[in-house]
């Protein structure tokens, strides 16, 4: 196939995959799937009451989803109103378990959102300003990191590293700064863990750092985990053991005076952990599946979430080891260490003062 007809059909094959995610956000915003989870098969009219939906369209929505696989259906041949769909028991983590690390349903609502905005974004490229805030209305906040920090972060990764495992589950107990916290679930799963410690974690957005506080009270840990607005280039009172900054850096307008912060709230003997993207330690074209991911992210929300500031940095999303490494050493970190482990996402990284 010559490359035009190859791109003709990779457009219209992504076409189709932007399609599906739209039909998933349906069936996530309208309680499809988990009805089906928690309910079993049903005809397209007993999913309708289920879900207080229009029989019509919920035929068509099952009608695709068959057709696409992500459901299954007892019989082709029978009437259109007598069919029964199951949401098959593999796919019910992916698309109806919220706690489920391998929860994917949360991509549907990601898509719409970034379709939303669209419009602003091609005035911010032309103009090199951040797009307007975006309310998270009418989806609400999403969590879809929850169910990986709660699982993952103080049960795997933080274990890993043998000395900040070790430092955590001393004495006198560990100070733990969490910087773009979000909404705790990262500072929660390391309280969780480890008993003993405390952790203080800081977002700029008020509406996050509410529902954190919520969320420490809920898991009865805010004797222990406390959070507030404040810039991650803001110094917190007293040392810390650990300062985490989690799939946040190349967010941040100003990484060097972040990780100068965190640099000089450290204990003796502290250090911070760096999450960011797992990208290729140098640019690729053509490049992998995930670099084209993370590309595409970093033009949708990753770069513009950090424009409008005339002094950026703008990392974007592929903020590479070496870069990082720089950002580290003009911060006064004499080492940065890549850690020997990485999840299909994510890489870790140590840096010591």
């Amino acid at each position: 196939m010559d490359r035009t007809n190859a791109l003709v059909e990779r457009i219209f094959r992504n076409a189709g995959a932007a399609l599906e995610l739209y039909s998933i956000y349906l069936g996530e915003r309208l309680g499809l799937y988990r009805a089906l989870a928690d309910k079993g098969p049903a005809t397209s009219a007993e999913l309708a009451e289920r879900t207080g939906t229009n029989e019509r369209y919920i035929r068509e929505w099952l009608e695709h989803h068959a057709a696409g696989g992500l459901v299954d259906v007892d019989d082709v041949k029978a009437a259109p109103s007598e069919r029964r769909y199951t949401l098959p028991a593999e796919h019910i983590p992916v698309l109806a378990d919220e706690e489920d690390v391998n929860y994917h349903g949360y991509k549907g609502v990601e898509l719409a959102r970034a379709a939303r905005m669209l419009p602003d974004l091609v005035e911010a490229y032309r103009t090199g300003d951040a797009p307007p805030h975006q309310p998270w209305e009418p989806e609400g906040r999403a969590e879809f990191n929850r169910p990986t920090y709660l699982n993952r972060l103080g049960k795997e990764w933080l274990p890993a590293i043998p000395e900040v495992d070790e430092r955590l589950r001393a004495d006198p107990p560990a100070r733990v700064a969490d910087f773009a916290c979000g909404t705790g679930w990262s500072s929660i799963a390391m309280a969780q863990s480890y008993p003993r410690i405390t952790v203080q974690g800081v977002d700029l957005d008020g509406d996050a750092i509410a529902a954190a506080q919520a969320h420490a009270q809920e898991t009865g840990l805010s004797d222990r985990v406390t959070f507030s607005v404040a810039n991650a280039s803001e110094t917190l009172s007293g040392r810390f053991d650990l300062v985490t900054i989690l799939e946040a850096l190349h967010d941040m307008s100003q990484p060097v005076d972040a990780l100068r912060t965190a640099r000089s709230m450290l204990a003796e003997g502290g250090s911070v952990l760096v999450l960011d993207e797992l990208v290729e330690d140098e640019f690729t074209a053509p490049a992998p599946a995930l670099e084209q991911y993370h590309y595409g992210w970093s033009l949708m929300s990753c770069l513009p979430d950090a424009m409008g500031d005339p002094d950026s940095a703008a990392t974007g999303a592929l903020m590479r080891p070496d870069t990082l490494r720089r950002y580290a050493t003009e911060a006064g970190f004499s080492q940065t260490q890549v850690l020997p482990f990485h999840t299909d996402l994510f890489r870790f990284y140590r840096l010591i003062p």
